[in-house]
């Protein structure tokens, strides 16, 4: 049973209902044509007529909740909620309903934040911004999180490597160039993710181009102060830094480079030290070793709001759903 098929039976054991608002593309109904077959979720797809009748049609959703924001009869009551939670911002009520009829991904999280929804997925033909932004109006963070984060679950096949084959690396998707206390923070995260998705022990590596003092430089220095700062404020986790990715996952390099570590050589959650780095490496990993990656899913909101990427397959949004599924069931 691979990895992604392991989650899948997690979901199923305790169905979460999860929104699909990007009606307009059809791997939208591929995918959960495909979720439905499995069982990995209840499904709420955000959809007009002529959306259903367009991209829809030839997909088998029977079971799926299918909504058009325009007439269904809670739409005024999401509507409100909305203006309540932005009033501050001077929101109106007529802005909220422009808004709300118009970007489905709003609307799904006002699903959530009333109740009636417990997850969402989106991203496949939009940008990661305009998929995050809603769930930070209105889901919010959680409660004592510093930081909304995201990672890529990598499934990496025959692969030695990780948690045989598996890593999270974050933050491959969302904060740009994180200070110390804010990598901290992101590692701190991602352990959590990993465990909660794996159930293995996290090992987590700070990653630089400089191994315990190899190089000096101000980036370098960012690492080792975020790695003292996790070290201090988040003692249970078995973190090392500055590593390079080889120090990190390779014993025979670890050896030679970081002898004693207890992470070195057997990493399996991998932070990096901006978003260019993580975001140009989950890349490589996945076009170069055929690494099936999951996201960018978030980590840090009061209920859980994964993004897509806008070259993601219909599996891959299957996937992230069933990721998504998982994290509501921690929630």
């Amino acid at each position: 049973m691979g990895f992604i098929d392991i989650i899948k039976e997690k979901a199923r054991a305790n169905k979460k209902t999860i929104v699909l608002p990007e009606s307009m593309d059809t791997r939208t109904w591929a995918a959960a044509e495909q979720i439905l077959k499995e069982g990995i979720a209840n499904l709420i797809i955000l959809a007009s007529p002529e959306e259903v009748e367009k991209y829809g049609k030839g997909y088998d959703v029977t079971g799926a909740t299918i909504i058009d924001p325009a007439t269904y009869e809670k739409t005024q009551e999401y509507i409100d909620l909305f203006v309540e939670l932005r009033k501050k911002k001077g929101l109106t009520e007529e802005e909220a309903r422009k808004i709300a009829l118009s970007d489905y991904a709003y609307y799904g999280c006002l699903m959530i934040k009333s109740g009636h929804a417990d997850g969402m997925v989106s991203g496949a033909c939009h940008s990661t911004a305009n998929t995050l932004r809603p769930c930070l109006q209105i889901v919010k963070t959680k409660p004592g999180v510093k930081l909304v984060s995201a990672f890529f679950l990598m499934v990496v096949p025959n692969c030695e490597y990780g948690e045989n084959g598996v890593f999270v690396f974050g933050d491959s998707g969302l904060v740009q160039d994180p200070n110390p206390e804010e990598l901290a923070a992101i590692a701190k995260s991602s352990a959590e993710s990993f465990e909660l998705l794996t159930g293995a022990k996290a090992k987590v590596a700070m990653l630089s181009h400089s191994t315990k003092g190899s190089a000096k430089h101000d980036l370098v220095t960012k690492v080792t102060e975020a790695t003292r700062i996790a070290h201090e404020q988040y003692p249970e986790l078995t973190l090392d830094g500055e590593l390079q990715f080889d120090a990190a996952i390779v014993p025979s390099v670890a050896a030679s480079k970081a002898p004693g570590s207890d992470v070195a050589g057997q990493a399996n959650v991998i932070i990096f030290p901006n978003l260019d780095a993580g975001n140009i490496g989950y890349k490589l990993v996945q076009r170069l070793a055929k690494a099936e990656a999951y996201g960018p899913v978030t980590q840090g909101i009061a209920a859980p709001v994964n993004d897509l990427s806008r070259g993601c397959s219909a599996e891959d949004i299957v996937g992230v759903v069933a990721i998504t599924a998982v994290q509501a069931q921690a929630q």
